[in-house]
């Protein structure tokens, strides 16, 4: 009689070793996808950390992006923060916080950041501007709620900064995304989000920023869509309203 080839192997063990080695090359690729934003690491100053892990940074991949919009290489420096942010460290070492040196809403820093997205439109499936003036798509229409337009808009401090002239809708999901005000005294054509204005049965209230802040929302170029970075730039904008508006919202709260 002769051996059997696997007569004195244990194939259950050869198994099991390969099935944990699969996963450790599986966590290990995993982890690696896991870094194609964020790193490689930067300290407080910008300088690349001393730290930076046990896994290497991923190789560049690119994706070619639909309807004629070229390509993306990730990771690369395109992910890298805006250089030169006006903030200035509140103690020498790591980990405190910053605080603006400028102008923070205009500025962008804290919570009124952005981040430099694409300057083009968001695109739906068809490739067209997915955000554009109910004014342009005559087969919308206000169905349900209180239709906000020729309601002057208030400010946080009560002052009336203007009229309220379209809504700018989300086409493919059939939401209204930013309410369009007119401001007075010829300020030119504004960008509210919809999730920072209340609409009452006399005015929208938009509580975040007051009406001296009104004629610094980042103006966007076309009258017929907005791009993804002036969205950002927009939604920054209001968002630091809600601390850096006026010095009192910036005092701690005692209940």
């Amino acid at each position: 009689m002769t051996e059997p080839f696997f007569g004195n192997f244990d194939l259950a063990s050869l198994s099991l070793w390969l099935f944990w080695v699969f996963f450790a090359l599986l966590i290990f690729y995993i982890q690696r996808e896991n870094m194609r934003e964020g790193y490689p690491l930067q300290d407080d100053d910008g300088k690349l950390s001393a730290n930076q892990g046990l896994f290497p940074v991923p190789d560049d991949k690119t994706f070619n992006l639909p309807h004629g919009r070229g390509s993306v290489t990730v990771p690369s420096d395109q992910n890298a923060e805006r250089p030169n942010l006006p903030m200035a460290k509140t103690a020498a070492g790591n980990g405190f916080p910053f605080e603006p040196t400028g102008n923070p809403m205009l500025d962008g820093v804290g919570p009124a950041s952005w981040v430099a997205r694409r300057d083009v439109p968001e695109l739906d499936g068809h490739g067209h501007p997915k955000i554009v003036p109910m004014s342009a798509r005559q087969s919308f229409h206000v169905s349900a709620g209180r239709d906000p337009r020729g309601l002057p808009v208030m400010a946080g401090d009560n002052e009336v900064v203007g009229t309220i002239s379209d809504m700018w809708i989300d086409e493919p999901e059939q939401l209204i995304r930013y309410l369009e005000v007119d401001l007075i005294n010829e300020g030119g054509k504004r960008l509210i989000p919809m999730t920072v204005a209340r609409v009452h049965k006399s005015h929208v209230k938009v509580r975040l920023i007051f009406a001296k802040h009104f004629p610094g929302v980042p103006q966007h170029a076309s009258l017929r869509q907005v791009t993804l970075l002036e969205e950002d730039k927009i939604m920054g904008y209001y968002g630091g309203g809600m601390l850096y508006a006026s010095e009192a919202r910036q005092a701690p709260l005692l209940g």
